[in-house]
């Protein structure tokens, strides 16, 4: 096998680890996402449970970077100081290297498995929870075989008289060797890719255990980088979390290469074997992190805070700028130009109520004057830009409109319509029922507040669904949304009977928030109506739609 076929060989396994990474991490963001979320939010509080948090977050996402964007954005929001906020990134630093020594076993017989379990429950079911949960397994499964693919397509490498020139010098120059591992983890997006990669190499006798512990070190600092870079765009704020994992990473990682390169300490008790000395190694330096990192967290992110409040802000565009921008007047002329102007005026208008519709909920379990009002502002936006839209569609010039241009004006006109009345709800029912929570020191009961999250969390699903719909207008996309309006209702309907029971048996906080709890299901059914509704136009004209329900299958 020539050196060329080994390499092509060898980048499409480490794609195939790469792509099955991403399909487990996005599969358990869109199943389980939010709920992991506010779980997440309720422990950042303790450092422990910080640490055990994030931990247990960057396990299920397959990924510490989500987790220290996701974290660093509650920081910006206030929601935590940065101090916690890095400890629990430092926690799931350490649940990705856990990630890694799980991966390191001979998972082989998992392979058949998890793709023939995971095809099945995604082909047979229409339920999003579960077609995701299945995607997650197939994920898995392409992850384990990726690895066994990366092993074989480099086991002629080990005949190479190039390779053993390479490794001899990165052995020999370990700063340069640390530097190379950074830059490609920064290039992989992931960290738990590239320290794979390395032991599966490792595994064939093709990097030593003091030269692949190195570039563990070096990914570990490559990963901090990943979400430093993300975050660039972010409020100051937000950027707290993933810069102070970056500089303890940084601190950190230099220090044990130090050590490494002037102590060489032995190896041996890290394992038996070179790959497991990596693994281990890899463990190891997280939990020092962990241990150093939590005494010091406070002062890196007090550090962080001083160093972003000297750099300079960025000019404030104001609504009417974006507005501006997005609905250019000189398009007017020519609709197609026009109407892809409003397209983008409306993804920004549907970026604005999902902000809305997740952080109704946040407050709802922690009620918050200063955020009420700024998710009050949030709909006023709305109401602005869907004047803006509505003004700007009824200067296009119908007279050069083919049939499907002005249908299209007319979905993107009744979808802005929809997407406003989505705010007003929000703002003008559920924003008065959190006020009322306040006021009147209310709480939900265990089973009651659970109830409403999982009925929230499958409408902000549809909302996603709503959006792409829009956009993309994609017939099974459509279908899939209209069918989720009916099992909603189910849900629904089984969040209301629940509720009734636990009022005839008299629990006392299901008498005090019943109201409450209705009215919220109200709105949440009526919000996911609407956005169902979205999808209505798409089916219509492919003659999907009959009446006011979906034509049987044929």
């Amino acid at each position: 096998m020539t050196g060329s076929v080994v390499l092509i060989h060898l980048a499409g396994a480490v794609a195939l680890l790469l792509w099955a990474t991403r399909m487990v991490r996005t599969g358990v963001e869109r199943a389980y996402g939010d709920v992991l979320r506010r779980k997440l939010r309720g422990t950042l509080r303790n450092p422990l449970l910080a640490v055990a948090a994030g931990g247990a977050l960057a396990i299920a996402f397959q990924s510490a970077t989500a987790v220290s964007l996701l974290v660093g954005s509650f920081a910006g929001s206030g929601i935590v100081t940065g101090a916690a906020g890095l400890v629990a990134v430092l926690g799931a630093d350490l649940g990705s290297a856990f990630v890694v020594k799980l991966l390191s076993f001979d998972l082989s017989l998992l392979v058949p498995i998890a793709l023939f379990v995971g095809t099945t429950i995604f082909l047979a079911t229409e339920r999003r929870a579960w077609r995701q949960f299945g995607r997650i397994l197939v994920g898995v499964g392409l992850l384990i075989l990726s690895l066994r693919l990366i092993g074989e397509a480099s086991e002629p490498l080990r005949e190479s008289g190039i390779l053993p020139v390479v490794v001899n010098y990165l052995a020999a120059d370990p700063v340069t060797a640390f530097l190379i591992a950074a830059v490609a983890t920064w290039l992989f997006h992931s960290s738990v890719a590239f320290i794979l990669l390395i032991v599966a190499l490792a595994a064939r006798g093709l990097v030593p255990a003091e030269l692949g512990i190195v570039m563990v070190l070096g990914a570990n600092l490559g990963g901090g980088l990943i979400a430093a870079m993300l975050s660039r765009t972010m409020s100051p704020p937000s950027r707290v979390v993933p810069l102070g994992n970056l500089t303890i990473r940084a601190i950190g990682a230099l220090l044990a290469l130090a050590g490494i390169v002037w102590l060489h300490p032995p190896l041996e008790l890290l394992g038996a074997s070179v790959p497991l000395q990596i693994v281990h190694a890899h463990i190891v330096f997280n939990v020092a992190l962990v241990i150093a990192g939590i005494p010091f967290a406070g002062l890196v992110a007090r550090t962080i805070e001083r160093l972003l409040a000297y750099a300079a802000p960025p000019v404030p565009v104001t609504l009417e700028d974006k507005d501006t921008n997005a609905l250019d007047p000189e398009a007017l002329g020519t609709p197609s130009r026009a109407l892809a102007n409003v397209t983008r005026a409306v993804v920004g208008v549907c970026e604005t109520i999902e902000v809305m519709l997740k952080n109704i909920m946040e407050l709802y379990e922690e009620p918050d004057r200063a955020r009420m009002a700024a998710l009050a502002a949030l709909d006023d936006r709305v109401d602005r830009r869907h004047a803006a839209i509505k003004l700007y569609l009824a200067r296009i010039t119908t007279g050069q409109m083919n049939d499907d241009e002005a249908r299209r004006t007319q979905e993107l006109l009744g979808a802005c319509v929809k997407l406003e009345q989505v705010g007003d709800i929000i703002v003008r029912n559920m924003l008065v029922h959190v006020g009322k929570k306040l006021d009147r020191g209310l709480n939900f009961t265990p089973e009651g507040w659970r109830e409403l999250l999982n009925l929230h969390a499958a409408v902000v699903a549809n909302a996603r669904l709503a959006f792409n719909v829009l956009i993309s207008r994609d017939t099974e996309t459509a279908l899939q949304l209209v069918r989720e309006k009916d099992r909603l209702r189910d849900v629904e309907r089984a969040t209301s009977r629940s509720h009734f029971e636990r009022l005839r048996e008299g629990t006392p906080r299901s008498v005090e928030t019943s109201s409450l709890h209705l009215d919220t299901i109200r709105d949440l059914k009526q919000i996911n109506s609407l956005l169902a509704s979205i999808a209505y136009p798409v089916l219509e004209e492919r003659g999907m739609l009959g009446g006011t329900r979906l034509k049987a299958a044929e």
